[in-house]
This record gives C-alpha cells, sequence and structure tokens, in this order.
C-alpha cells in the first residue's frame, strides 16, 4: 500500500513538473527568438541606453517568471527524490521468511517476485513496456534524466543530429549522472570529435536513442546547445 501510494504521488509531482518545464520551455523559446535578448543578455545598447528593439518590461517579466518556475522545479524535484528513496527504501525490503520457504519441501530460498522482480526487471531490461508494472521503476528509478537542453542554435550540430529545446538527457556517450557533469559533458564532446556520441534523451515522455557528433561549426562550441543541470538522486 504504502508503495502504490508512493508511486501515485510521484507520478503526480512529475506531472507538475513536466508542465514546468513546458512553461519554462516556451519562455526560453520567446527569449530565444531571433534578435531576441537570451536569457541574460543586455537590456541596453552599446552607449548605454535601452534598447527599441525589445520590450524590456515584457523581457524582465519573463526573466523573472523564468525564475520562480524554476525554483518551483527545483522544490518538486527534490520532493520526488526523496519519495524515490523511500520507494526505493522499501523495494528492498528482506523477504519474510514464510515467503521465501512457501511451496518448496527442500528448503530452497525462493525470492518473492512481487519484491524483487520489479527491482531486477528494472535494472537488467530497459525495454520494458510503459503500461508493464516494471515501467513506473524504470522510469523512475533508472530512465532519470540529468540534464535538460534549454538552449540550442538552428542549424548547430545538436540541430541538426536530432536534439531539440527541452529534450531531457538521461545518457549523452559514457555521462549518465554523478558529479562535475558539465565538465565531464565538455569533456565527451572533445574526445569524440568527428566521432558519433550515443544519446538517450526523453522527449514528450518517451525515450529516444540518437547518434549526435560533435564536430566545428560556424558558432561557439562543438554541439552548439547548452544543458541545464538537474538534480539526481543516485541509488546503490
Amino acid at each position: 500500500m504504502v508503495g502504490t501510494n508512493l508511486k501515485a504521488e510521484i507520478m503526480s509531482l512529475m506531472e507538475k513538473r513536466s508542465a514546468l518545464e513546458a512553461d519554462m520551455n516556451a519562455i526560453i523559446d520567446r527569449l530565444s527568438q531571433s534578435n531576441g535578448p537570451g536569457l541574460s543578455g543586455n537590456l541596453v545598447d552599446s552607449e548605454g541606453f535601452p534598447r527599441t528593439d525589445i520590450d524590456i518590461h515584457l523581457v524582465r517579466s519573463e526573466r523573472r517568471r523564468l525564475a520562480e518556475l524554476r525554483n518551483d522545479h527545483k522544490e518538486i524535484t527534490e520532493k520526488i527524490n526523496e519519495n524515490i528513496q523511500l520507494l526505493h527504501s522499501a523495494r528492498l525490503v528482506p523477504v519474510p521468511t514464510s515467503a521465501k520457504d512457501s511451496g518448496d519441501d527442500g528448503g530452497s530460498n525462493n525470492q518473492n517476485p512481487s519484491i524483487l522482480g520489479t527491482v531486477q526487471s528494472a535494472s537488467f531490461n530497459n525495454a520494458v513496456p510503459r503500461n508493464s508494472p516494471a515501467a513506473m521503476d524504470v522510469d523512475v528509478i533508472i530512465r532519470r534524466p540529468f540534464a535538460v537542453i534549454d538552449e540550442i542554435t538552428d542549424a548547430s550540430p545538436a540541430a541538426e543530429d536530432g536534439l531539440q529545446l527541452g529534450d531531457q538527457v538521461l545518457k549523452f556517450g559514457t555521462v549518465e549522472a554523478g558529479d562535475n557533469l558539465l565538465e565531464r559533458l565538455a569533456a565527451e564532446g572533445r574526445k569524440n570529435q568527428g566521432n558519433a556520441v550515443p544519446v538517450v534523451i526523453m522527449r514528450q515522455g518517451g525515450l529516444i536513442n540518437l547518434a549526435v557528433t560533435p564536430r566545428p561549426w560556424q558558432g561557439r562550441g562543438l554541439l552548439g546547445c547548452h544543458f541545464r543541470m538537474l538534480q539526481v538522486v543516485m541509488h546503490p
């Protein structure tokens, strides 16, 4: 019952977080339009006067709203992570002796599939149907994004190879989670310059596998996109 309630709460929080991300991406898209100010661009011209080509009041309002949404997103993510820890701990509770010994006069230690089977399927089988009992565990415990693409330039390597604004990154080459993610992502790109890097993303609730090739182009960097790190709780 506890696990069921936790799953329901996690799903509800994830839906709220997805709605926040949709609002954030919409604001980012508006601010990042051609000739737009971007997320942190100057609102004054080279002579120090307010820019006349943008609605400064609207830009400030959008940036302020984006900051509020990011704070809400952080709080919801922290709550999701707390519930994931509780759910993960509940699934690792030792199996009672009666469940282990039932139906076997030879004394073998049969494990209760309702307690351990889901964890094993989530750990060793990534191709789990979304409507199966294990799908929730794959999405929440194993398949969790560590970054979201909040800026991407048209005609950049990232855009040409299939990445889109708002894509959530679960794996980029050998980088999946952990510490120093920005530095590791940059190193992974430099190390694989000119070579296809396997990338797993989540887009509109579905998992997508891509091959992205870091390479020089007319813009900055080797990809032409920006990764915003998400908080991720790692489980043993």
